[in-house]
Parts: structure tokens; C-alpha cells; sequence
């Protein structure tokens, strides 16, 4: 493909060519602000082993229901609308959070603040406790 035939297709398609920019933009601005952001995303296996290794603290920051349906063991319940959730982590300061919700995103927001707040060794569980189902790792049920 040489100039002038790109030239006319992005004369001919503006709004597909403005498409792919916007969405382009919008890809590259993400991949930005999750790095600049501080955060690490790890995945199950990461997650295991700073359990196993570290004392790491699980962090489930998903809403009642979701937590008694199925959390994974010895997390601690945190719902992200609990308006005191810093303060109830600062207990946990010296030790590595590992903060997951059901699929990462509201995680790695609060992952964020939390850095933001101070708190040193604080993951996010990439894919949250779907990620967490599908690496067949085990969870508890009920309180």
C-alpha cells in the first residue's frame, strides 16, 4: 500500500479512520495511567506464593453477597463502599495486600489510593476471583 492509496482511503472513511484513532488514543492513554498509576497486577499463582511466602493478605473489596457466595480463604472483607476501608487496613501496613474484587477493575482503583496513601506492597489480583476460579484454586463459602 503506498501513500495515495492510504491518503484516499482516509479520505474516503473519515469516520473509521477517526475510529481507530480514538480508540488507538484510548488504548495507549490505559496502558499509560496503569503504569504511572504504581500498581502491580499479578496474577493467581504470584498470588499463592506471596500468600505462602510473604503473609501476604487477601483483600476482598466485593460487595456482601458476592463475598458469601464464594471468597477466597482467610480474606479479609472490605467492601470498596465501606467509606473506612483505609483505616481498617492500617493494621495491615507492614504486611503485602492483595487487593481483588470479581474482576480486577474496582481493585486497581483502590489499589491506587492505597498506594497513594502510603501502603508499600500493595497488588492487584489481575482478573479478580474469576481469574482465581479459572486457575482452579479453591474458595470459601458463606461469612
Amino acid at each position: 500500500m503506498d501513500f495515495n492509496q492510504l491518503s484516499e482511503f482516509v479520505t474516503n472513511h473519515p469516520l473509521l479512520v477517526m475510529a481507530f484513532v480514538v480508540l488507538l488514543a484510548m488504548l495507549i492513554g490505559g496502558e499509560l495511567k496503569r503504569r504511572i498509576s504504581g500498581v502491580q497486577h499479578i496474577t493467581p499463582g504470584e498470588a499463592t506464593r506471596l500468600l505462602n511466602h510473604e503473609n501476604a493478605i487477601m483483600v476482598d473489596v466485593r460487595g456482601d453477597k458476592e463475598f458469601r457466595d464464594g471468597h477466597i480463604v482467610n480474606a479479609v472483607h472490605l467492601p470498596v463502599k465501606d467509606r473506612d476501608i483505609d483505616n481498617r487496613l492500617d493494621k495491615y501496613r507492614d504486611r503485602s495486600l492483595i487487593v481483588y474484587c470479581n474482576n480486577g477493575q474496582q481493585s486497581a482503583q483502590l489499589c491506587g489510593k492505597l498506594r497513594k496513601q502510603g501502603f508499600e506492597s500493595v497488588y492487584n489480583l489481575k482478573g479478580g476471583v474469576l481469574a482465581w476460579q479459572r486457575s482452579e484454586l479453591p474458595l470459601a463459602r458463606g461469612k
